[in-house]
């Protein structure tokens, strides 16, 4: 990366608490391909414009709605070659909400299986044997 002068960008620190996110995240952000530096100042700091504020915002809010960062990935390279993300964004977010209902339905078939588990459930059961519970059956 090339050497660029310190007051072209704001560096990470900066960004950081800009952002509320750690230093940490914003490095790995960056290894990951999710958040570009402009370069590194000749002190050899990393380097963030203020567009790298509103990239944060926009992956915060994704994660936030459940995506990966991979998902989050594909929308900023689609966004990195000049098109909007958007028709992406909304096939993403319609399978995060198939994935949302297939779990709604596991919790509640758990929940179903908790509550079948625990009708006649003793607090205090004789020891039968080498059972570690004898309200479970295993």
């Amino acid at each position: 990366m090339a050497s660029i002068p310190a007051d072209a960008g704001m560096k990470i620190g900066a960004l950081a608490a800009l952002s509320g996110l750690s230093v940490k995240t914003l490095r790995f952000y960056e290894d990951q391909g999710l958040l570009p530096a402009l370069g590194r100042s000749p002190g050899g700091y990393r380097l963030f414009s203020e567009e790298s504020l509103r990239r944060v915002a926009f992956i915060r809010r994704l994660k936030a709605l459940g995506l990966s960062l991979d998902d989050i990935r594909q929308c900023l390279v689609v966004h990195d070659a000049g098109q909007l993300p958007c028709a992406d964004l909304q096939q993403q977010l319609e399978l995060q909400i198939e994935r949302i209902d297939g779990r709604i339905t596991e919790l509640e078939q758990l929940r179903q299986e908790l509550r079948q588990t625990l009708q006649g459930w003793q607090r205090a059961p004789r020891r039968q044997g080498d059972e570690i519970c004898p309200n479970l059956q295993v």
